[in-house]
């Protein structure tokens, strides 16, 4: 009887414990949004990053400034330390603007496109063939050997029923990444894809694209969503036109590059390290504040509200500024190999790399559920500030390489809506950020950061 009731009194103490527990991290959490809402700095420093420094394409001058202003703010914002990782990055130029026309009636089309990333170009003179429309890979195999010579169009929109619209990305990222080899194996002397935007617009997106090294590489560009509709009404009136493409874009090897790392040191496990980042390369047609200067802020932001409020971390938290996420991954890849090499524990990583809107959500992943699950049991702490999902599977690009080391990989969900108006566009520019969604954005990422210091992973 009297270990019933001994354990009977365990249980009520432990219940009132959570529950203080619960209520400790709550009003902890409220401090956190409230200083960020209210004093953060990643709005004008993405103002910063923007309008002083510009498009920042791994290689180039832009970008090279860009390392050494995050730095300085990582400085400012009080980092224990701040220094560089060194990585090589490919160069990627696209020197003059990119054209193209449809040729009818001996009048020229205008079409508004961008060379792809990573693609080469036309050369001086461009190129003049006949234009071929495909809607998916099957109907280009099944042309085979009748597209040789000609210049092969994607026409394959972003699928409208995904909701989720980082799904329809993926879906039709494909025929971007992909299409030219997969064109060039039949002969097929240029590609075009229509641009991977969720609506009708008039501005070309670029991105990445890779070449199958079995095949001739052949120049690939992106076509607006309005102009990819007007060329392909043009080729169901008449077959055979010809479409004229010109662009003087290529590699040129590779230049030496850096992460930005700024860390707070842990007061009691600093070799257990908690990573937070975004990547600082972007573009070259705007100014990458969606994509991602949003997300290098909001991780710069994460230091500088732990500091602003007294916080003391008991595990090691390094802000990482990526390198090369755009066309090459170099800066994720490096960062995850010296990660491997250092010893140390890397217990979860987040990234911010889905634009700088509302935040919505996280998605976490982990091969071990139970670690997986420990983060997303925290879920009722974020319902206040409007962050209704943790669902599994998250991440980003330059995290991904560190699963290798069983760190816990999360995501920043936004809502997604209107990214892909925008993304690797002419129209990512710092005008199209919110500093309220921003901030908000970068208070709940500080939340997390703040929980999963405390309790670990």
């Amino acid at each position: 009887m009297k270990m019933r009731k001994w354990t009977f009194f365990l249980a009520i103490h432990l219940l009132f414990l959570m529950q203080a527990i619960g209520q400790e991290d709550s009003v902890m959490i409220r401090r956190i949004v409230e200083d960020v809402l209210t004093r953060g700095e990643a709005y004008e420093q993405l103002r910063f990053l923007c309008k002083k420094v510009g498009p920042r394409l791994s290689g180039s001058a832009g970008n090279a400034r860009a390392v050494q202003e995050t730095a300085r703010m990582l400085r400012e914002v009080g980092a224990d330390t701040v220094y560089l990782q060194e990585c090589m990055v490919p160069k990627w130029v696209r020197g003059d603007k990119d054209s193209a026309a449809l040729l009818i009636a001996g009048k020229a089309m205008p079409l508004r496109v961008a060379a792809l990333g990573n693609s080469e170009g036309t050369g001086l003179s461009g190129l003049r063939a006949e234009v071929i429309e495909v809607r998916s890979y099957d109907e280009l195999e099944a042309l085979g050997e009748r597209v040789r010579g000609k210049i092969v169009f994607y026409n394959y929109p972003m699928n409208p029923a995904y909701v989720r619209t980082f799904m329809a990305y993926g879906d039709a990222g494909k025929y971007r990444g992909g299409g030219a080899s997969r064109a060039a194996k039949y002969g097929a002397v240029g590609m075009m894809v229509r641009s991977l935007a969720s609506n009708p617009d008039d501005y070309p997106h670029t991105g990445a694209m890779s070449y199958d090294p079995a095949y001739p590489k052949i120049p690939a560009m992106a076509v607006s969503t309005n102009d990819a509709e007007k060329l392909s009404r043009a080729l169901k009136e008449k077959n055979g036109l010809k479409l004229y493409m010109r662009s003087v874009c290529g590699m040129q090897g590779e230049v030496l590059s850096h992460n930005v790392v700024g860390e707070i040191r842990g007061s009691v496990f600093p070799d257990e390290v908690i990573t937070v980042g975004g990547h600082l390369d972007s573009w070259d047609l705007a100014e990458g504040a969606h994509d991602d200067g949003a997300g290098c802020v909001q991780s710069i932001e994460v230091l500088r509200v732990f500091r602003a409020l007294g916080v003391q971390p008991k595990r090691t938290i390094r802000a990482v500024m990526f390198q090369n996420e755009e066309n090459g991954l170099r800066g994720g890849l490096k960062y995850a190999e010296l990660a491997a090499a250092e010893g140390k524990k890397h217990i979860l990583a987040l990234e911010s790399d889905a634009g700088g809107f509302s935040p919505r959500g996280f998605g976490v992943e982990n091969s071990d559920v139970s670690r997986r699950d420990n983060v997303k049991a925290w879920a009722s702490l974020f319902l206040p500030y409007g962050i209704h999902e943790f669902t599994n599977g998250g991440g980003g690009a330059d995290i991904n390489p560190l699963r290798k080391l069983g760190t816990t990989t999360v995501g920043l969900s936004p809502d997604s809506q209107r990214y892909f108006d925008i993304h690797h566009s002419g129209l990512d520019v710092f005008e199209a950020v919110s500093r309220r969604e921003l901030h908000l954005g970068a208070s709940v990422m500080a939340a997390l950061i703040y929980l999963t210091d405390k309790y670990g992973n």
